[in-house]
C-alpha cells in the first residue's frame, strides 16, 4: 500500500520527435523568416511537406490551436513545448486552406491527426509550405538535439532526440 508513496518520480532524459509530415528535411537556418531562422522561438527543425497532412509528433496535449489554423502548440509528456508552423505567413489567409481535426486541451499520441492543408492552394497563394517544427522552452528544457532523419522522411519517422536538463 506505501511502497509507491516514498518512490522518487524518474524524470526523462531524452524524448524522440517523430515527423509530423512526409517530406523533406531543412534546416532551421534555411527557413526564409528571421523569427525561425535565427533560431529566436527556439531549436528545432523544418520539413517541406509533400502531402498535406500534420500529425503529432509527440504523445502529449493541444495546448493551442491557432485562431488563423496555421499552427498548434503542444507540450510533451516530458515537458517539451513544441511549435508547428504551417508555412510561412500563412497566417494572412486567416484559416482559408486549413482544416483543424484537434482541440485546445486534447491529448494526443504520436501519429494522430492534427490539421489537413491544401497545398495546391497555399502555393496558389504565394506563400511558402515550408514547416517549422520548433522546440520553444528550449532554454529551460533542452540540452541539445541530434537530428536522426534523413533528408526525405515519412510521418511517424524518427525526426529527432531531444537531451532534457
Amino acid at each position: 500500500m506505501f511502497k509507491n508513496l516514498f518512490k522518487k518520480s524518474v524524470k526523462a532524459e531524452k524524448e524522440e520527435i517523430y515527423s509530423p509530415l512526409d517530406g523533406e528535411v531543412v534546416s532551421l537556418e534555411k527557413v526564409p523568416d528571421p523569427v525561425f531562422s535565427q533560431k529566436m522561438m527556439g531549436e528545432g527543425i523544418a520539413i517541406i511537406p509533400r502531402v498535406g497532412n500534420l500529425a503529432s509528433p509527440v504523445k502529449g496535449e493541444i495546448v493551442q490551436v491557432f485562431p488563423t489554423k496555421h499552427a498548434i502548440g503542444i507540450k510533451s509528456v516530458n515537458g517539451l513545448e513544441l511549435l508547428i508552423h504551417i508555412g510561412i505567413d500563412t497566417v494572412e489567409l486567416n484559416g482559408e486552406g486549413f482544416q483543424v481535426h484537434v482541440k485546445q486541451g486534447q491529448s494526443v499520441n504520436v501519429g494522430d491527426q492534427l490539421v489537413n492543408f491544401d497545398i495546391p492552394f497555399l502555393k496558389s497563394k504565394n506563400k511558402e509550405i515550408v514547416t517549422p517544427i520548433i522546440i520553444t522552452n528550449t532554454a529551460e528544457r533542452l540540452e541539445n538535439i541530434v537530428q536522426n532523419a534523413q533528408p526525405g522522411v515519412s510521418r511517424g519517422d524518427l525526426l529527432f532526440t531531444c537531451k532534457l536538463k
